[in-house]
C-alpha cells in the first residue's frame, strides 16, 4: 500500500506550552505508599546518582543526562533498574540548551517525534517538535486504542489466562459481518443469540440459523504461530460482546475482559489521553532503513530491516546518515527510544502541582445520547502526566558484537496517586513482610474504600465514538463512568512465582524495585516533582535473546519483572488475582519476533508496533517539498473521483505541470494520471480498488474493498506517495 506522508490538520492545530511546574511546591501524595525499610538490594552509590545531573550535583527539576545505553553494563538484574530510573528522570527534565531548552521537557524537544494514530491504511507519520522559545510541540491526543498483540490485532484474555488476538469480523454489503456457513458460503450476520447451553446462534438475513457457522479469519497467521497466539472474532449481542473461536465456539473470557479498546476515565471525570513518542536515534535509524541508506543488522528474508542498535558500528551508521541531513544528535549514546505517555486533564485534579504537566490539544464530545458519545471538535487544555513507558534498545560496553539488548528494555512509571496495589510480600530489614491491599485514601483510578469488582471496562472507543460495553458479572453494567482500578501484580511479580531465574523468589524481585524506588526518591531533592512518580519495574530478555533461545523474545528468557503491567495502558490486561496462574501479561506477551530473530538469533524490529507492523507501520521523515491534498468529488457508481492539489510545502506555492498516478495495490497497473494546473491540481477518477479473500476451497470469495495506492512525481523534488480513496 502507498505512505501517507502528511497528517491531518487537526494534529497540527495548536503549539504546546509545556510547563514543569517549577514554581510549584510539589508534596508527595499520600495515597501510595513505598516501604520504607526495604533489604536494599539494588541502589545507586551517591556519587553515581550526583552524576546523572549535567552539573553534578542534584537539583530541584534538574537536567538529567540520559543513561550511556551504547555502554551499558548489562549486569541483572540492578543496572537495568538504574537504566530505566535515570532514563525517566532524563525524558522528565526541563530540556537544556543542547535540546532547544527554555521550558520544554526533553521529550517535548525537537530530538524527538511524535507518532501519529495510524490512518486508514494503517500507516503512521513522525510529526516533528518545534524549537520554540517558550518551549512546546505540535501535539494532538486521543483516548485509548487497542492494545495490540504481535500480530498487530487488539488481545484479551481467556479464563484460563490464555492471551487471545481479537479480529474484526470482515462485512458484507449492508454492513453486517460476515461468516462461513458450513458449506463455505460467506453469508452477511443479521443477528447473534446464544442458545441454552451457551452456544453462538447466528441468524442470516431472513432470521433463519446460519448452520456450521464459522469466522472468515483474514489475518495472516504462519502455521507455526497459531498456537503461540490463537485469534478469536468478536461478535456482539446488542451491547454485549461475545468472542468465537476458529472454530464457531464461544470463548470465556476474564472478568473485565469484554472488549478491546476500553476508554478509561479518572475519578475526577476526566478522560485518559495517549501519545506515542520516539527519539532522533529512533526516527533516523527507521528512516535510514525504509530508504535503504543504512544496511540492517543481522537481517532474514523473513524480517529484511533487521534488529534494533546495540552496537558502535550500528550508531554510526545513523549518525552518518542524520548528518547527511545537517543533524547531530544531543545525546546518541542514548540509542533508539521510545515511549508511550497516558495523560488526565490537570483542571479536574486538586493538586496539578504534583504532576509533570503539558498544554495540548484533545478531542471534545456530545454527551447529550445516554448510549453514544460522538466527538464534536477539540479544546486545548493543561494535562498532567499519569504514566508512563520507557522502552529502549541497550549495547553491551559498547561491544563490537554486543549481544546488547536489540529487543530493548521495557520500562513502566506511574504516578503515586494512580490506583491501590494488590497484596505483595517483599523482605524487610526485620524479615519478610506482607502488605495487604488497602483501598482507603482518595485515588485517581479507583473508589476510595472500595470492594471492587476491579478492572471492569465500562466503556469503549468505536468507530470514532465512545459507547458503554457490559463486560458480564461480576462487573457492572456499561456506563459512561470512572475505572475501579487496581494494580494486580504491584511490582512485576506474581505472588508465588519468581518473574526471573536470577531471583530465587518473588519477594526477592518486589524487593529489588522498592530497593532502587527508595534509593533513587531518596536521594532525589525536596520539591522536585518527579519524585511523585515510582517505577513498578523493568522487563527485558536474556542476553538480548542470543543463539541459545529460539524465537526470541519468548516466555523462556524474559526477565525482570516479567509480569509487568500499568495500570493506565494494560487496564485489562493483568489478568484477575495476583497468582501465575491467572494470567496476566507482560511486555514481550505481545512484543515478541512476528517473523522470528534476526540472523544472529536476536530480537528484531517486529517488537516495536509502530516500526513495521501489521496495521502500523511507521513511515520515515519526508525530506521532501511537496505536499498533497486530497479531496473526494461527486463520481460515477463503482468509482472515486479525487481532486489532487499539489504544493511546495516550504513556500505554499503551487506545483504545476506534477505527475499524478493512481494504481492497484497490487502493483497491476495504474488506473488514472494526470498532470497538475497552473494552480497545482488535478483531477482524477478510477474504478474502486479491492482485494479478494478467500482460500481456493472456498466457492464464493470475499472481495474487500481497499485504497488505491497515489503517487507524484516532479521537477526538482523528492517523489512522495499517498493513498487514494
Amino acid at each position: 500500500m502507498s505512505m501517507l506522508k502528511g497528517v491531518l490538520p487537526s494534529l497540527l492545530a495548536a503549539i504546546l506550552v509545556v510547563s514543569f511546574g517549577l514554581l510549584a511546591d510539589p508534596s508527595p501524595l499520600s495515597a501510595q505508599t513505598i516501604p520504607s525499610d526495604a533489604q536494599t538490594t539494588c541502589t545507586v552509590a551517591p556519587a553515581d546518582f550526583a552524576g546523572w545531573f549535567e552539573t553534578g550535583t542534584p537539583a530541584v527539576n534538574g537536567v538529567v543526562k540520559p543513561a550511556d545505553s551504547l555502554n551499558f553494563p548489562n549486569q541483572p538484574n540492578c543496572s537495568f533498574y538504574q537504566w530505566a530510573e535515570q532514563m525517566f528522570l532524563w525524558l522528565t527534565s526541563p530540556a537544556p540548551a543542547t535540546y532547544c531548552g527554555g521550558g520544554a521537557h526533553v521529550f517535548d524537544s525537537p530530538a524527538f517525534f511524535d507518532v501519529s494514530p495510524p490512518d486508514a491504511s494503517g500507516n503512521r507519520t513522525l510529526i516533528t517538535h518545534t524549537c520554540n522559545p517558550l518551549g512546546g510541540v505540535n501535539r494532538f491526543l486521543n483516548v485509548r486504542s487497542a492494545q495490540v498483540g504481535g500480530h498487530g490485532l487488539p488481545v484479551i484474555f481467556d479464563k484460563a489466562g490464555r492471551l487471545l488476538e481479537v479480529e474484526t469480523p470482515l462485512t458484507g454489503p449492508t454492513g453486517k459481518p460476515l461468516v462461513f456457513s458450513s458449506s463455505g458460503v460467506s453469508v452477511e450476520v443479521q443477528g447473534v443469540t446464544l442458545s441454552n447451553e451457551g452456544k453462538a446462534i447466528f441468524l442470516d438475513r431472513a432470521g433463519k440459523p446460519i448452520l456450521g457457522a464459522r469466522p472468515i479469519l483474514h489475518t495472516p497467521f504462519p502455521p507455526e504461530l497459531i498456537k503461540k497466539a490463537p485469534i478469536v472474532q468478536q461478535f456482539m449481542i446488542g451491547a454485549r460482546p461475545i468472542f468465537i473461536d476458529p472454530f464457531g465456539n464461544v470463548v470465556e473470557i476474564e472478568q473485565g475482559q469484554a472488549g478491546t479498546g476500553g476508554v478509561l476515565m479518572a475519578q475526577t471525570g476526566s478522560l485518559v489521553y495517549y501519545a506515542i513518542t520516539v527519539n532522533d536515534v529512533y526516527a533516523y535509524f527507521l528512516t535510514g532503513l525504509k530508504d535503504h541508506a543504512i544496511t540492517p543488522t543481522a537481517p532474514t528474508a523473513q524480517q529484511p530491516l533487521g534488529q534494533f542498535p546495540t552496537t558502535p558500528a550500528d550508531l554510526a551508521q545513523i549518525t552518518a546518515f542524520a548528518g547527511t541531513h545537517g543533524v547531530t544528535f544531543p545525546d546518541p549514546n542514548a540509542l533508539a527510544v521510545e515511549i508511550k505517555t497516558a495523560w488526565v486533564e490537570t483542571s479536574s485534579l486538586p493538586d496539578p502541582g504534583n504532576y509533570v504537566t503539558m498544554t495540548a490539544t484533545v478531542p471534545t464530545y456530545n454527551t447529550s445520547n445516554p448510549n453514544q458519545w460522538t466527538p464534536n471538535g477539540t479544546k486545548t487544555v493543561q494535562l498532567a502526566l499519569v504514566g508512563m513507558h520507557v522502552v529502549g534498545s541497550t549495547g553491551t560496553h559498547g561491544s563490537s558484537s554486543g549481544p546488547g539488548h536489540p529487543e530493548m528494555i521495557w520500562a513502566t512509571f506511574e504516578h503515586l496517586g494512580n490506583t491501590p496495589l494488590a497484596t505483595y510480600t517483599y523482605n524487610s530489614t526485620a524479615g519478610p513482610k506482607a502488605v495487604n491491599r488497602s483501598t482507603a485514601g482518595t485515588w485517581l483510578f479507583s473508589k476510595s474504600n472500595s470492594n471492587g469488582p476491579f478492572n471492569c471496562m465500562h466503556m469503549m472507543e468505536s468507530a470514532g465514538n465512545i459507547v458503554p460495553f457490559n463486560p458480564g458479572a461480576p462487573c457492572p453494567a456499561g456506563s459512561f463512568t470512572a475505572s475501579d482500578t487496581l494494580r494486580q501484580k504491584a511490582w512485576g511479580a506474581a505472588s508465588d512465582v519468581s518473574p526471573n531465574p536470577i531471583d530465587g523468589s518473588a519477594v526477592a524481585s518486589n524487593t529489588e524495585i522498592i530497593s532502587i524506588n527508595n534509593s533513587v526518591r531518596g536521594m532525589m531533592p525536596a520539591g522536585d516533582v518527579r519524585t511523585n512518580y515510582y517505577t513498578p519495574g523493568a522487563t527485558w530478555t536474556i542476553f538480548g535473546g542470543s543463539p541459545s533461545f529460539t524465537n526470541p523474545p519468548t516466555p523462556g528468557n524474559q526477565v525482570g519483572t516479567s509480569l509487568l503491567a500499568g495500570s493506565t495502558m494494560e487496564t485489562y490486561q493483568q489478568g484477575t488475582d495476583t497468582t501465575a496462574a491467572s494470567g496476566g501479561s507482560n511486555c514481550f506477551s505481545c512484543h515478541f519476533d512476528l517473523h522470528g530473530p534476526s540472523a544472529l538469533g536476536r530480537a528484531t524490529i517486529d517488537v516495536s508496533h509502530i516500526f513495521n507492523f501489521p496495521g502500523s507501520s511507521l513511515q520515515p521523515l519526508s525530506f521532501a517539498q511537496l505536499s498533497v491534498r486530497v479531496s473526494q468529488r461527486a463520481a460515477p457508481p463503482g468509482k472515486h473521483t479525487i481532486l489532487v492539489t499539489v504544493t511546495n510545502s516550504g513556500t505554499g506555492a503551487a506545483v504545476a505541470g506534477a505527475k499524478v498516478n493512481v494504481s492497484d495495490p497490487d502493483n497491476s497497473g495504474i488506473k488514472a494520471s494526470g498532470v497538475t494546473s497552473s494552480i497545482g491540481t488535478v483531477t482524477l477518477t478510477y474504478a474502486r480498488c479491492f482485494e479478494v479473500f478467500g482460500p481456493p476451497e472456498v466457492p464464493k470469495p470475499v472481495r474487500v474493498f481497499v485504497p488505491c495506492d497515489g503517487d507524484v512525481s516532479a521537477t526538482g523534488f523528492t517523489p512522495v506517495t499517498f493513498d487514494a480513496p
